[in-house]
């Protein structure tokens, strides 16, 4: 009997790849525990794998073929699901950015992705790499802004970010960027396309002060949370961590200002950089 045939690189392979170890999996008789019993991971992870929220890694589709006796199949296709547009360590995150049905975000010290403006995002990458080419932030600046299309659909995925006070008064590009970019962050927040909270600094020590951290949760995956530090970035599928970062969103939730006053506060800080820009 001959073995499935390689995947179309142009058809959502990592779409088309989950699907088919959904199918081979439950053909041989094994739930996503006992699948991932064999490859020393968890149920939660086989179960991303097959939603396509987590990218097929070289060792775990041969990992596959021997569980499953697929003959090579995984690992001839997992290569056309690893291509991505998005800058490593990021990548994996970025993607599954896409599959969320819900995003809960907190940001330290800068406002994140998802709601940067061009200008604002130029400026952070190049603070990244001061001597990086032009050419090579352009990129960098057009693969964060398309990740910003996801809040093209007017409802989905859910957007809620707890911003620090912090990351709004440190003047990232100059006066006349942080206005444009606080704007843009009210203007999302009128349209009701984000819910924005803001942690004021006046509320002293909280529950997430070593660190960024998002949620993301799926339509027919377990959640991840992502941690991102100083050039590096991991994807944590494990139940009890994702529940106990749930939990540190929720205290950062009841630290922070309400919608409204959040709303205020931001909307101010843009009229005072426009006013110290142009007196």
């Amino acid at each position: 009997m001959p073995g499935p045939k390689d995947l179309d690189p142009s058809s959502s392979p990592r779409a088309l790849l989950g699907a088919e170890l959904r199918h081979v999996r439950e053909r041989k008789g094994l739930s996503q525990e006992q699948l991932g019993q064999r490859l020393f991971v968890s149920g939660s992870f086989i179960g991303q794998l097959e939603a396509g929220t987590r990218r097929m890694q070289p060792e775990y589709a041969r990992m596959l073929d021997e569980a499953l006796g697929t003959d090579g199949f995984f690992q001839r296709n997992c290569g056309a699901s690893a291509k991505s547009k998005y800058e490593e360590p990021f990548e994996e995150a970025a993607e599954a950015e896409t599959q969320a049905a819900a995003i809960r975000q907190y940001a330290p010290l800068l406002i994140p992705g998802l709601l940067q403006t061009p200008a604002y995002a130029r400026a952070v990458n190049r603070a990244y790499d001061p001597t990086a080419r032009k050419e090579t932030i352009d990129e960098w600046v057009e693969g964060r802004m398309e990740r910003t299309r996801l809040l093209d659909h007017p409802t989905k995925p859910l957007l809620w970010v707890v911003l620090d006070e912090a990351a709004l008064r440190r003047e990232t590009g100059g006066r006349a960027v942080m206005a444009e970019a606080l704007r843009h962050i009210a203007g999302l927040v009128r349209r009701n396309r984000a819910i924005v909270q803001v942690v004021p600094l006046s509320a002293g020590a909280h529950t997430a002060m070593q660190g960024a951290l998002k949620l993301m949760e799926f339509a027919d995956a377990p959640p991840l949370v992502y941690f991102e530090g100083v050039r590096t970035g991991r994807l944590e599928d494990d139940p009890a961590t994702v529940a106990q970062l749930r939990f540190v969103f929720d205290l950062l939730v009841a630290s922070a200002l309400s919608q409204e006053k959040s709303l205020a506060l931001i909307e101010a800080l843009a009229q005072d950089y426009t006013h110290e820009e142009h007196p």
